[in-house]
C-alpha cells in the first residue's frame, strides 16, 4: 500500500471517530481539505494535475460520435452488455461469469431522430478510483459522457449503489448535482475576504474558509458564498476539476424480484426499472435518457421546400436555445452571413414569424435561415 493511500485511510478513520458538532467543524474542515489534496495526488501524481487533463488521460480511446454520449457504469454481471445489445444492436459479449467485458464497447442508437452513442464500460469494483480492476480507465471515460447510466442488479443489495456513488465521487464526478454558487477571486495582496450572501447552516464559516484556503496554499483571495454550501462543495470549487454529470439509476433484472420489492425501489428518485433480457420498460428508459440530456429537435427548412423531418438538428439546453446557438450547431461561419430567420412552431407568435438571432426556440420548431443579400 502506498504512503498516500495509508494517509488517506488514517484521515478517514479519524473523521469517522470525530463527532459532528459546531465545536468540531474547524477540525473536520481541515481533515476534508487534507483528504481532497491527498486524493488528488493519488489520482494524478504529485503536483495534482486535473483528473480530466491530458496528463491524467487513462481513459479508453473511443471517438466521440452522434449527438450525445451516455456511459453504462456498474458492477460486473449486472447486464450492461445485454442492455447495450438491446438498445443499439451492437454485439457485446455477455456470459454468466464476471468481467466478460474487458474494454470499452461503443454502440449507437437512434431515438426521436437523435443519434446517441452508448458506451459499455467494463465492470468496476470497490477501490476502482485507486486503480483496482481498470477502475481509473472506466471512470475517466465516464467523465466524458453527457449522462451516466448506473446499472444495478435489482436482486442485489442497495449498498452497491452507495459503493458506485462513492467511487465516482472520489474521482471528481458529481452525479445529479449542479456547481455551487461560490465565487473565489485570487488576489496579489490583502489577505482573505469572506462574504456570505445567505446564512450558512452546513458547516461553512470564515474560520473554516481561511483554514481550507491555507491548506491549498491560497493566502490572498476574495470569497463570496451565494448559497448555503458544505465544506466539500467549497473544496470542489477550489480544486476546479469536478465533472457535474446527470445520472440515472437503471435497475436491471426486475424479472427476478417480487412486486413488493419493486414498490420499495419505486420510492427512489432518478430511477428506471428494466429487464434488458426480456426488453421490459425500455420505452421509459429511452424517454428518461432524452429528458436527462435536455435534448431538443429543431427541423431545418430549405427555401421553397418542405421541412426535413428525418434529420433534425439536436440541441442540448436546460433552457430554450437561441437561433444563434442553432446556427452555430450547423456551422460556426453561418452567423457571419445571417440576416434573419423564419420560425414555425410553438415558439412563434404567428406562423411563420420573422425573428432575429436572439429568438428562443422550442422543441420541434421548424427554422428557415435567410442570409444577407450579396
Amino acid at each position: 500500500m502506498s504512503d498516500v493511500q495509508k494517509r488517506i485511510e488514517e484521515i478517514e478513520a479519524e473523521m469517522a471517530r470525530t463527532q459532528k458538532n459546531k465545536a468540531t467543524n474547524y477540525h473536520l474542515g481541515t481533515l476534508k481539505a487534507k483528504l481532497a489534496k491527498l486524493r488528488s495526488e493519488l489520482l494524478n501524481g504529485p503536483g495534482g494535475k486535473s483528473a480530466g487533463s491530458k496528463d491524467a488521460g487513462r481513459g479508453f480511446d473511443v471517438t466521440k460520435s452522434g449527438d450525445t454520449r451516455i456511459g453504462l457504469v456498474g458492477f460486473p454481471s449486472v447486464g450492461k452488455s445485454t442492455l447495450l445489445t438491446t438498445l443499439t444492436g451492437t454485439r457485446s459479449e455477455a456470459a454468466a461469469y464476471e468481467f466478460t467485458t474487458l474494454t470499452c464497447i461503443p454502440g449507437t442508437m437512434k431515438y426521436k431522430g437523435a443519434r446517441i452513442q452508448v458506451l459499455d464500460l467494463p465492470g468496476i469494483i470497490e477501490g476502482a478510483a485507486e486503480g483496482k480492476g481498470r477502475g481509473r480507465q472506466v471512470i475517466s471515460t465516464a467523465r466524458t459522457c453527457n449522462l451516466i447510466l448506473i446499472v444495478l442488479d435489482a436482486g442485489k443489495p442497495l449498498t452497491h449503489k452507495k459503493i458506485i456513488e462513492a467511487e465516482l465521487f472520489s474521482f471528481g464526478i458529481r452525479i445529479n448535482q449542479v456547481p455551487p454558487n461560490i465565487k473565489i477571486v485570487k488576489k496579489e495582496a490583502g489577505g482573505i475576504g469572506y462574504q456570505e450572501m445567505t446564512p450558512q447552516t452546513k458547516g461553512m464559516n470564515a474560520e473554516v474558509c481561511r483554514m481550507v484556503l491555507k491548506e491549498f496554499k491560497i493566502s490572498c483571495a476574495e470569497v463570496i458564498l451565494r448559497e448555503d454550501v458544505t465544506v466539500d462543495q467549497f473544496i470542489d470549487v477550489i480544486e476546479g476539476n469536478r465533472a457535474y454529470i446527470p445520472g440515472l439509476y437503471v435497475f436491471n433484472k426486475i424479472d427476478s424480484i417480487t412486486i413488493e420489492e419493486l414498490d420499495i425501489l419505486d420510492q427512489m428518485p432518478n430511477y428506471v426499472p428494466i429487464s434488458s433480457r426480456d426488453e421490459w420498460n425500455l420505452d421509459e428508459l429511452m424517454e428518461e435518457i432524452w429528458n436527462k440530456c435536455n435534448m431538443l429537435r429543431i427541423y431545418t427548412k430549405p427555401k421553397g421546400q418542405i421541412p426535413d423531418y428525418d434529420e433534425p438538428v439536436i440541441l442540448h439546453s436546460a433552457k430554450n436555445p437561441s437561433v444563434e446557438e442553432f446556427c452555430n450547431r450547423i456551422h460556426k461561419s453561418l452567423m457571419n452571413s445571417f440576416s434573419h430567420a423564419w420560425v414555425w412552431g410553438r415558439s412563434a407568435k404567428h406562423q411563420p414569424q420573422r425573428v432575429g438571432k436572439d429568438h428562443e426556440l422550442m422543441d420541434e420548431d421548424v427554422v428557415q435561415i435567410v442570409k444577407k443579400a450579396g
